[in-house]
């Protein structure tokens, strides 16, 4: 039984939810959204909740239960708080600046790279922190791996861009053995 799939989704003030033919479509202060549903689940709205069940108990219909509910869920989020990633640049040099919409990074290249913003997302850059906000949560952290693929982190020293927060676990170099010298005649 999925447990997420069978707890109601309040819709908050200010938020409108419509369910027909296959398609649900929130809209909220910070805009609409529309995705379609699985054939085999089922969403109604009772008593300003949505309740979200299956059509029947195979197993895939059991798995898309609790990820629909959750597509669901973070749609409504969207529309009303809206969803943030955030990305560090670390290394001596490497920055990135906004121009219009669009992000432009000095990551060590022999050219800047440009980074256009999708539809639906903003950036805001402060120092060596980049913010990616919008109302589709997919659509945020998809924007924000490839913010991060452009340079991924280092395995030796670490420069790179990496999501906020995250630790890196740094290889070691090359290390001088104690008690050799060139030629391999020790002393």
């Amino acid at each position: 039984m999925s447990r997420i799939g069978l707890k109601p989704i309040e819709i908050p003030q200010g938020v409108t939810v419509k369910i027909e033919n296959g398609l649900v479509s929130v809209e909220g202060p910070k805009g609409k959204m529309i995705q379609a549903i699985n054939s085999k689940i089922n969403a109604v709205i009772k008593d300003n909740k949505i309740e979200v069940a299956r059509v029947n108990e195979e197993g895939k219909t059991k798995a898309m239960h609790g990820t629909m509910r959750q597509i669901i869920f973070n749609m409504i989020k969207g529309v009303t708080d809206g969803w943030t990633k955030g990305l560090e640049i670390q290394g001596t040099g490497f920055h990135a600046s906004l121009n219009g919409n669009d992000l432009v990074f000095a990551l060590g290249f022999s050219h800047p790279v440009n980074f256009p913003a999708p539809d639906g997302i903003t950036f805001i850059t402060v120092e060596n922190k980049i913010t990616v906000s919008g109302i589709d949560k997919s659509l945020v952290g998809q924007v924000a791996a490839n913010i991060r693929a452009i340079k991924p982190p280092d395995v030796y020293k670490g420069k790179g861009i990496r999501y906020e927060g995250e630790q890196i676990k740094l290889k070691p170099g090359k290390q001088a053995k104690v008690g050799v010298v060139a030629g391999g005649v020790k002393k």
